[in-house]
């Protein structure tokens, strides 16, 4: 009796084993370079699972372990994934073959979820193209014109909040703290017209930055709710875990109808973008979506929170390192300045090329997703430089290494050195599809010009008044945690403010 219950629970354990590797063979059967060392059940990712590895750098790993090839496969747990190299493929997925990898590799659970998957991100096919479109009106130059007078007034209250805190002294900041109160206090005036109280420490429990740190601040549920948003959503199903904590969608449920109810009494229009959204709603036709309403109005603090203050941080952190260049563009911020008498204007911030450049340099060595996923909806050929050809079957998921490709001296004169002017535009030499920190072709992030709107808007606000410098607090190399949502390094960014 005995030898057939180990027999039989062997039997199972012999099952289980090749049920969880039955698929590691795959790219081994089609002559398909693939990663080393996948383990049953995990694949090539438990170093991630387990928080070993930060995500970029395990994907920069496999990009440097397979220089001179074109695609390389590895396994996501137990599927098959297809990593590209080369930018030509890059663009092959993201354009010119978009209709056969129009799909991010993002599942979200709608019981656990609801409100997210209304997001443009998550959605494919018709769905999608009716959101995305939805999105973008609010994000036309026009409307962007609009959206920048509530970010003038955050910046008004950001820089009353500085001089207080200077008191003309030299004070100290964690600025990725410091920025998240100015981009959680746009989201907040911006995306609703409302005070987000994200200055004002005596309210600091009822701010628009706390919901935002609810959804991303560093801790273990967060963590686990990225790995399950990013790479297993399947176990969203499992352990019912949303992305979004639930109170932060019972608080975006209860104001946006609140708000829009407000604004049909007193009959104020606003210049934000839940006007935008609810004036598109009725130019659409007698249907009124208060569901979806409420979801884009909540993307706005999902894309515009988190993403944009981890940016200005390490543009902080590189002018502050760097006082060359931190002067050199205060030297263009006052120069745009002074052709606008002193006001701040969306003509102003366009002609500000060099702040652009040294946008696109802090992202190109730091971008802000750490990696971008595909997954394949029609079968399509790939063909590499190498001679290496793959027919990707549908549901492949398709890694692209973004930060990989940034930092390769193929593609980049001293990768590591950081230097604007690479961006200058008379150069013309930067490989468009080595450059991805808002992606490519129909899928790129919607949100792009709003971004860079308020960064710019907030830059612009310190470099007139205050100069920078680093603390020796700030621990240099920078190196970040791992599991986290975006790059964030140990210790803090720290910085000294003081008026010039």
């Amino acid at each position: 009796m005995t030898v057939i219950l180990v027999s039989l629970i062997l039997g199972a354990f012999i099952a289980f084993y090749f049920y969880l590797t039955r698929n590691y063979k795959y790219w081994q059967k089609r002559g398909i370079p693939c990663v080393d060392g996948a383990l049953p059940g995990f694949g090539n990712m438990l170093s991630v699972i387990l928080m070993r590895t930060d995500l970029s750098d395990f994907c920069c790993k496999i990009y440097n372990d397979n220089k001179g090839r074109s695609m390389v496969g590895l396994y996501d747990f137990t599927s098959p994934a297809l990593m590209v190299l080369e930018p030509e493929l890059i663009k092959t997925v993201t354009q010119t073959n978009f209709s056969s990898f129009s799909k991010n590799a993002v599942d979200v659970n709608p019981e656990a979820d609801p409100l997210l998957s209304h997001n443009p991100f998550v959605l494919d096919g018709e769905k999608w193209a009716y959101n995305r479109k939805r999105v973008a009106y609010a994000f036309t130059p026009m409307r962007l014109k609009m959206l920048l007078e509530s970010v003038k007034q955050v910046c008004i209250t950001f820089e009353k909040y500085m001089d207080e805190k200077l008191n003309n002294k030299q004070t100290e900041f964690e600025i990725k703290s410091l920025f998240a109160r100015y981009t959680a206090q746009v989201v907040a005036a911006a995306g609703f017209g409302v005070d987000g109280f994200c200055f004002d420490d005596e309210k600091k429990n009822i701010s628009f930055k706390k919901l935002g740190q609810s959804i991303f601040k560093p801790s273990l549920r967060n963590s686990f709710a990225f790995v399950v948003f990013i790479l297993a959503p399947s176990l969203s199903k499992i352990f019912k875990l949303g992305f979004i904590p639930k109170h932060v969608d019972k608080f975006f449920r209860e104001l946006v109808p609140e708000l829009i109810e407000q604004r049909r009494k007193d009959g104020i229009p606003r210049n934000d973008f839940l006007h935008l959204m609810v004036e598109q709603e009725k130019a659409e036709g007698d249907k009124f979506d208060l569901e979806m309403i409420t979801a884009h109005a909540m993307s706005f603090i999902i894309d515009g929170y988190d993403t944009s203050s981890t940016v200005l941080s390490f543009v902080g952190f590189d002018l502050a390192y760097r006082p060359e260049i931190q002067e050199k563009l205060r030297e263009e911020v006052l120069s745009v300045l002074k052709k606008y008498n002193g006001e701040i204007t969306y003509e102003g911030l366009n002609e500000m090329t060099y702040m652009e450049q040294v946008l696109n340099e802090t992202l190109r060595l730091l971008p802000a997703g750490v990696m971008i996923k595909k997954r394949c909806t029609e079968e399509c050929e790939l063909k590499g430089s190498d001679g290496i050809t793959c027919r990707v079957e549908p549901g492949t998921e398709i890694f692209i290494p973004a930060q990989g490709l940034q930092k390769d001296p193929q593609y980049w004169e001293n990768p590591e050195e950081y230097d604007p002017e690479r961006f200058n535009s008379e150069r013309k030499n930067i490989e468009k599809f080595a450059f991805l920190p808002f992606g490519a072709g129909p899928r790129m992030c919607l949100g792009m010009r709003m971004a860079q709107l308020q960064m710019k808007t907030v830059l612009t606000t310190i470099l007139r008044k205050y100069k920078m410098e680093l603390s020796p607090k700030t621990q240099i190399p920078l190196k970040m945690i791992p599991g986290n949502f975006l790059p964030t390094p140990y210790g803090g960014l720290w910085v000294y403010f003081r008026k010039l």
